[in-house]
């Protein structure tokens, strides 16, 4: 990432998706795994299109392939990797990514 993305601010309206913390707070690079999973999960197309300007469609794969977090609804898991990061033909353990109502 270079040194412009990494002073890039986090638009406040991310707030509301980004909850554990401030967004003056986070930090698009140490946070990245964090904002990539809290936006695919539940930003809207234009937060979406925002993290894809800031990441680039290759980190945003990294992160989602190799760092899982369990967040995602079954529909919502199945929609970021088949759809939005066009992931169909790599197999994901599902377990590590949706999280469990029990």
């Amino acid at each position: 990432m270079s040194e412009q993305e990494i002073k890039k601010e986090i638009p406040k309206t991310l707030q509301s998706i980004l909850w554990s913390a401030s967004v003056k707070k986070l930090d698009l690079d140490s946070d990245k795994n964090y904002i990539i999973h809290q936006v695919l999960t539940y930003g809207s197309l234009e937060q979406i299109r925002w993290l894809f300007e800031t990441y680039g469609r290759k980190t945003i794969k990294e992160v989602f392939v190799h760092k899982p977090c369990s967040i995602y609804t079954p529909q919502s898991f199945n929609f970021t990797k088949n759809i939005i990061l066009n992931l169909q033909n790599i197999s994901l353990n599902q377990e590590q990514y949706v999280k469990s109502i029990y």
